[in-house]
């Protein structure tokens, strides 16, 4: 079963239930993944429909950041939407795995002590595997933290 249609019968679901909020950002979801397919001109991967529910979750995030702190109502509605797009979001990789594939690739590139030069090369390796699984910036500031 594809996201979309995950999606389409959890706003099914939500209409039925009068849950109009709910609605409103599984519609939004569905019209992202709709608008993907489109453009793609083919059916999506699992990959892609999981890019597309973090792409959603990452610009919320982002409003969120801005928004100054007395908007507490525009602060709810962030939040809101955003557990709702992370039931549909992948499994994210805890710190201890993600410290597991940094070790793996470092191994894997013959690295004995990895040196701040090293970074480029760690991280080209790195981020296909761990892409869609884990946020870039923390990626980031893992590999960086084992150059200290």
């Amino acid at each position: 079963m594809s996201k979309i249609d995950e999606v389409r019968a959890e706003m099914v679901t939500a209409m039925k239930n009068k849950d109009k909020d709910r609605k409103e950002v599984l519609s939004l979801l569905l019209s992202a993944l709709k608008n993907v397919a489109i453009d793609k001109r083919a059916d999506l991967t699992e990959e892609e429909e999981n890019t597309v529910v973090l792409k959603e979750i990452k610009q919320l995030n982002e409003l969120l950041e801005q928004t100054p702190s007395d908007r507490k109502d525009i602060i709810d509605l962030c939040k809101y939407r955003i557990s709702v797009l992370e039931e549909f979001a992948p499994k994210m990789l805890t710190e201890e795995e993600i410290k597991a594939i940094i070790t793996e690739v470092i191994n894997g590139l013959g690295i004995t002590e990895p040196k701040a030069s090293d970074k480029g090369k760690i991280m080209k390796e790195l981020m296909p595997k761990v892409k869609g699984k884990a946020d870039g910036k923390v990626v980031n500031q893992m590999v960086a933290e084992m150059f200290k």
